[in-house]
């Protein structure tokens, strides 16, 4: 599947591209740009850490997801990052992002994103692919679904328990269902 072109992400130093899972749902595969200058903070999901860098060196790999909020102030208990307030281009949102850029419990806790333009999403062309299911392993799978539900967060997700935190998608596409 091709993948639509995003953008920079100047306050980090990455670069993205998209693809519209129908809805208000979509793939993001964002890495580090290389013509860009150092930010001046951690890049975000864990992108600066060794450990991250050994895991992509193969190609990109699902690491992190992100829940849509009407608001952050609704999310104000939610202890997993500091609120910033971005922009590209036309697209305004603010983001929840640890200040170390590490991933919120290994990446089965969302980052909270709040659009304050229309998300881009809704401007992605269809690409025959849907989220069928997300797929959280947790070491506390009641404590994540319990923070899942005070953010009032609906969808395809399916938390259990593991012994270290593990993220997988399930992709119902032209070609038949992908696992990442």
């Amino acid at each position: 599947m091709p993948l639509a072109p995003g953008g920079e992400h100047e306050t980090f130093g990455t670069h993205n591209a998209l693809l519209s899972l129908g809805g208000t749902s979509y793939l993001e595969v964002i890495a580090v740009n290389p013509g860009a200058s150092a930010p001046a903070r951690a890049r975000w999901f864990g992108l600066d850490t060794p450990e991250m860098r050994e895991r992509l060196e193969d190609g990109p790999a699902l690491v992190h997801w992100v829940a849509r909020v009407p608001e952050l102030d609704a999310a104000q208990d939610y202890p997993e990052g500091e609120v910033l307030e971005l922009s590209r281009g036309e697209n305004r949102w603010a983001l929840t992002v640890p200040p170390d850029g590490s991933l919120p419990q290994g990446g089965v806790a969302p980052s909270l994103i709040a659009w304050h333009t229309p998300a881009p999403p809704t401007r992605l062309p269809a690409s025959g692919v849907t989220l069928a299911t997300l797929r959280l392993g947790t070491p506390q799978p009641t404590e994540l679904r319990a923070a899942l539900d005070r953010l009032g967060f609906v969808g395809e997700v399916e938390v259990y328990e593991a012994p270290q935190p593990e993220l997988g998608a399930q992709l119902d596409t032209p070609g038949g269902v992908v696992l990442l």
